[in-house]
């Protein structure tokens, strides 16, 4: 047994059970290891797409996402998505080959400081100079991924070491460097508070049930960043809505009047305050996000363990203020707001994908998440092609049908994941949104540099031949009317349906 028959052994161990990847020269050992695994690999068309698609693997189901590339072509294809997955605190496990460990720091054939580029885009980057060193970065980094999810951890493999065979194996224990030395203090603040609030992110997702009865029961209303959505159903009273820069009016009149704001599992950033509120408690297992006076550094279950909260009266309040967001356009023949209004009205119940550009400002406001997961989308760094590989990997994690809305330039970015999308007769359903340019693009231009559009129309594919070319079913909607009728038929993916759309304006944050 080589290094690399043990690294596979120990990922069947872990409960991995799909991992996204593109073979190479380098990470062959860890293919042919894999290729007598009972894990199944996804063979994506484009590294990048890989890792998007681990990160949607895991956004979906809080699976651990694995990608897999070969040195530097391939490891460097990585990186847009690892940031992505790095601003938005998603764990996945990164496996990268390299040349012989002889080769380090030389200007060999596919040799670069993989390592080094790395670091600065995940949560860890390992560079393991033997055997051992290799399944120990491994046991770490599928530790820190489970207890401490805080992003993705890289592991880079030289190709001689994956096949080193003289190695030893050791089980790892760690103890979580918490520091809740503070939660005396805020148990002060919410005793004192008549007018707590919840803000719940990503972090406190596995407290969803935890979390519903505490506001139920004591009456705290709750409101949630964008990847918090869904923790408290959306249709819940209890629920306020967006806080931050998409704000519904009854979160904002909460978060203006809360004489406690209990922020979990949130990073806090200018997205959802523009300034750090007083009487703040922030609870983060990432210490380096934490904000305002009472800093708790640990996990959202663990401080929801040690706090007692009691019954608050100011719910009713809240509740008299109108929630509605009036949407223009969102009836008009064929204003982009309008179709992504109808497809979320059919498929309210599945998962929805977001990629980049306008129309993720109308899908975050129709779009009404009823359990964490429900909405997937790149927030922090926002590429264009994030879409389709993310939607692959939810549908592979989920086996849901899943509901991808994009517009006609980020849907190019990774085209060629159709060719995966086909391979593994996933059920996603592709709408594509075609104004025949970028248009977020434009309307900065427009409004904010005083200048005529440049360099944003695009000339674009026929998609419905090209999605046929995939082999997959294709239609194309120029009108409401059609795309009302399309939608009430019994829909199966893979599916692509293109709408036409006109060009329109999104409301910018101000």
């Amino acid at each position: 047994m080589n290094v690399a028959d043990r690294f596979v052994e120990i990922l069947e161990e872990e409960g991995i059970e799909n991992v996204f990847g593109v073979p190479g020269e380098q990470i062959t050992p860890i293919y042919k290891s894999l290729s007598a695994s009972g894990i199944n690999h996804i063979l994506t068309r484009h590294e990048q797409a890989a890792a998007h698609a681990a990160d949607g693997y895991y956004r979906s189901t809080g699976k651990i996402g694995v990608c897999i590339a070969t040195a530097s072509p391939g490891a460097l294809n990585f990186t847009m998505a690892l940031a992505t997955a790095f601003k938005d605190n998603v764990p996945i496990l990164v496996l990268t080959g390299d040349n012989e460990l002889e080769y380090r720091n030389t200007d060999h054939f596919q040799t670069t400081p993989q390592f080094e580029m790395f670091r600065h885009i995940t949560r860890a980057s390992y560079n393991p100079l033997n055997g051992t060193e290799a399944l120990y970065a491994l046991r770490a980094a599928i530790f820190e991924l489970k207890t401490i999810p805080k992003g993705p951890i890289h592991i880079n493999l030289a190709k001689d070491v994956l096949l080193q065979e003289d190695f030893d194996d050791i089980k790892l224990c760690y103890l979580c460097e918490d520091d809740m030395s503070n939660v005396t203090r805020a148990q002060e603040l919410i005793d004192k508070s008549e007018r707590p609030l919840f803000i719940l992110g990503a972090g406190a997702i596995s407290q969803k049930d935890n979390l519903e009865e505490i506001a139920e029961n004591y009456r705290i209303p709750v409101t949630t960043t964008f990847h918090g959505r869904g923790i408290i159903s959306e249709d819940d009273d209890m629920n306020l809505g967006m806080a931050g820069i998409r704000s519904a009016p009854r979160s904002k009149y909460a978060l203006e009047h809360a004489d406690c704001i209990i922020a979990l599992g949130i990073r806090a950033s200018e997205r959802t305050f523009q300034e750090v509120p007083e009487n703040l408690i922030h609870v983060n297992i990432n210490k380096d996000v934490l904000v305002g006076d009472c800093p708790i550094h640990g996990k959202v279950e663990d401080f929801l363990a040690e706090i007692t909260f009691k019954k608050v009266d100011w719910i009713d309040e809240i509740l008299r203020i109108d929630n509605t967001i009036e949407i223009e356009g969102s009836d008009d023949d064929l204003k982009p707001q309008a179709a992504i209004k109808r497809i979320l009205s059919r498929f309210y119940d599945n998962i929805t994908v977001s990629d980049a550009g306008s129309h993720t400002t109308w899908t975050t406001l129709f779009k009404k998440c009823l359990k964490p997961g429900h909405l997937l989308f790149s927030g922090s760094m926002a590429p264009m092609g994030y879409g389709l590989p993310a939607a692959i990997g939810a549908a592979i994690a989920s086996d849901e049908k899943i509901i991808l809305i994009n517009g006609d330039g980020d849907f190019q970015m990774n085209v060629q994941e159709l060719a995966t999308l086909k391979e593994n007769d996933l059920d996603v359903i592709v709408f594509i949104l075609n104004n025949s340019e970028f248009a977020i693009i434009r309307q900065w231009q427009e409004d904010f540099y005083d200048m005529e559009a440049y360099q944003v129309e695009l000339k674009n594919p026929d998609f419905v031949k090209l999605a046929s070319s995939y082999g997959i079913d294709a239609v194309r909607v120029e009108n409401l009317e059609d795309l009302e009728m399309i939608l009430q038929n019994e829909l199966a993916g893979p599916l692509v349906v293109e709408v036409v759309v006109e060009s329109e304006k999104v409301p910018l944050p101000k």
